[in-house]
């Protein structure tokens, strides 16, 4: 049981810092080579910062542990919209806009209730997985139609660029990167296995370690995100960051993972994924409100968040 959990740990500190690493020096090494802002966050940001849970996914897939695939990404979309971005709201309230309220939390709520409909069916399948990357495609299509829009719109999709990605491209970097992905890979394996024997030890489900514990562990790239941001007083772009990281996560994390390998669905799905469309719906109602999400509402979304972990550990 100590070796499971230091290997958890050791998996939290490879997703971390591995997707760190990629974020930094492939942008840095994209600006060489005179790659946009806009082309850079949505792809090479993106990546990176869905890189722990896409590994993660997509290694529970291959070793047939669907529960995990799937309870990752739900779990860490939860995590993100209830612990992550409740929290932020308590310590300042987020200030909203008319984009995140009738394009990007709408998408967002599309896309999870489609999920929702397709788990319902048990039609997880590489079918599925094309028409979720079919969704992400169009809508990073879009973002490039309307490039003069698509610099402010970025924020509500990836977080920032490092603003230290510059300067002369040296070997350091590439190794940087090579080191990153190395990381993420070790990291997402120690991670599932762990994770699954750790759920054997207390007699729970796969399906509930990783909508906790797993999903708390490949978020935590996006928690220390949105806190370095809050300090540096940049909470207009916290909210869209946690829209769009859930998004990524949907449809492409789990896109990619069905077309790589179908994902069998099981009765413990339904619950979870029923909550992240009301858990959607709610965050988009107080978008709408105030055009801010409030303390109070931040409370609302902790407590919601917490109170499905005591659900699951205790069902």
């Amino acid at each position: 049981m100590i070796s499971n959990a230091f290997f958890f740990m050791l998996s939290i500190f490879l997703l971390w810092f591995g997707a760190d690493w990629i974020v930094g020096s492939a942008s840095k090494i994209a600006r060489k080579y005179k790659v946009s802002d806009l082309v850079i966050g949505l792809t090479i940001v993106a990546f990176g910062t869905s890189a722990p849970e896409f590994l993660v996914t997509a290694t529970a897939a291959f070793k047939g542990m669907s529960d995990i695939s799937l309870s990752n990404v739900v779990g860490s979309n939860i995590f993100n919209l209830g612990f992550i971005l409740g929290l932020m709201a308590l310590i300042k309230p987020l200030p909203t806009n008319r984009s995140l309220a009738f394009r990007d939390t709408p998408l967002l709520l599309a896309t999870t209730a489609l999920i929702l409909g397709l788990a319902y069916f048990d039609k997880l399948d590489r079918s599925a997985g094309v028409m979720l990357l079919a969704i992400l495609g169009g809508y990073i299509s879009y973002l490039m139609v309307h490039s003069r829009r698509a610099a402010k719109s970025l924020s509500g999709v990836v977080p920032e660029v490092d603003e230290d990605a510059t300067g002369e491209v040296t070997t350091k970097d590439w190794l940087k990167l090579l080191a990153g992905f190395i990381g993420i890979a070790l990291g997402g394996e120690f991670m599932v296995d762990s994770a699954s024997e750790i759920a054997r030890h207390f007699g729970v489900s796969n399906w509930v370690i990783g909508m906790t514990i797993v999903a708390a562990g490949t978020s935590l790239p996006e928690l220390v995100t949105c806190l370095a941001a809050s300090l540096k007083g940049r909470n207009e772009m916290l909210l869209g960051n946690l829209i769009g990281s859930d998004f990524f996560n949907f449809a492409g994390v789990l896109g990619l993972t069905c077309v790589l390998r179908p994902l069998e669905v099981t009765p413990e799905a339904l619950p979870g994924l029923t909550m992240l469309v009301g858990m959607v719906g709610l965050v988009l109602i107080f978008i709408r409100s105030g055009w801010k999400v409030t303390r109070l509402e931040g409370a609302i979304l902790i407590s919601l968040s917490l109170g499905r972990w005591v659900f699951d550990f205790m069902g």
